[in-house]
């Protein structure tokens, strides 16, 4: 009990440890980093980032961000640099250079090479009084006061506060640029976030599968129509085809219960009325949205004033949505 005890205790205090000093890094946008943001949106180059050991992995994270909110962005590994991968760097690009102490030997090969070659040079630092700080065209602050390591080693704090302030810089340049859901979603069409983002009712409801009954159909014809169409469902109609209501297996059963003489029980008498309804147009993460707010399985999918059809929760779960 007592060793659990003590992983529950330094459990938190790394947690507190690292939030504290995301918390702190609000202190640091300043002037520099609105200005840094503002450059970055007026160039017609891209953004390289580049850093050595676990700052490489924070700024491959960092690429992957901007990448995929619209702004253009390669890593550049600060050793391969200086061995042929500078070859990469063009004069109107940006390079976001990550680094702890900010003195590290390869930065200092590297920063000289890149100031002649003329991009601008953004120190993403953790030292403010450091070499690449000092030779930096914008400074982007990420000081912290330790490391979450009880040792102050190895890069904990350091690497949190680091890619905090990079989602904070694709954040505000996503905003800038008027990136939108509809933009995200050429970016992300895979998996079940791209499909969230384009997908649409019409997409994802049974082809020709409309099950339909008039107001005054009997139980038979009721049943039927449910089976063969297998949604579960039927719409209810009057004699201009607008809907009604629908008949769900639910209802069935709740009139079975309820002592109903079934052979004289009529559609208009069981449907749920003014049911839940959805624009084929929309997109399909909505139905799911809708279906959550008012404890439902399903909706009507409408063209216009006609009936599209059914969606159902089951049909969102075949397409990985749910």
């Amino acid at each position: 009990m007592k060793l659990t005890k003590n992983i529950k205790t330094s459990a938190i205090e790394v947690l507190q440890k690292e939030a504290n000093a995301v918390q702190n890094l609000i202190n640091f946008i300043d002037d520099d980093f609105v200005a840094c943001v503002e450059a970055i949106l007026a160039s017609s180059g891209r953004v390289v980032i580049t850093g050595i050991g676990k700052s490489a992995i924070v700024a491959n994270k960092i690429v992957a961000t901007l990448n995929s909110t619209g702004t253009p962005a390669l890593f550049m590994h600060a050793a391969d640099a200086i061995h042929g991968d500078l070859g990469m760097i063009q004069k109107n690009d940006f390079v976001i250079c990550i680094s702890k102490s900010g003195n590290t030997p390869e930065i200092k090969v590297l920063v000289p090479l890149l100031k002649r070659l003329g991009s601008k040079l953004v120190a993403l630092v953790s030292n403010v009084n450091s070499y690449l700080a000092e030779n930096a065209d914008f400074i982007l602050n990420a000081t912290i006061d330790q490391e979450a390591c009880p040792n102050n080693l190895a890069p904990t704090t350091s690497t949190t506060v680091h890619m905090a302030m990079g989602d904070a810089l694709a954040v505000c340049l996503l905003e800038a640029r008027g990136f939108s859901p509809e933009d995200f979603a050429v970016y992300h069409p895979g998996g079940a976030l791209g499909k969230q983002l384009y997908l649409t009712v019409s997409d994802v409801i049974p082809k020709n599968l409309i099950p339909i009954v008039k107001k005054d159909a009997l139980l038979t014809e009721i049943i039927v129509e449910i089976s063969s169409k297998r949604l579960g469902a039927t719409a209810v109609v009057d004699e201009n085809q607008e809907l009604l209501g629908i008949i769900t297996d639910g209802d069935l059963r709740r009139m079975l219960m309820s002592g109903a003489d079934i052979n004289q029980v009529k559609a208009i008498e069981i449907m749920t009325k003014n049911p839940k309804r959805i624009s084929q147009d929309e997109f399909a993460i909505r139905a799911l949205n809708k279906m959550k707010e008012f404890n439902i399985t399903q909706l009507v999918a409408m063209d216009g004033d006609n009936i599209a059809g059914f969606i159902h929760i089951h049909d969102l779960m075949k397409e990985g949505i749910v």
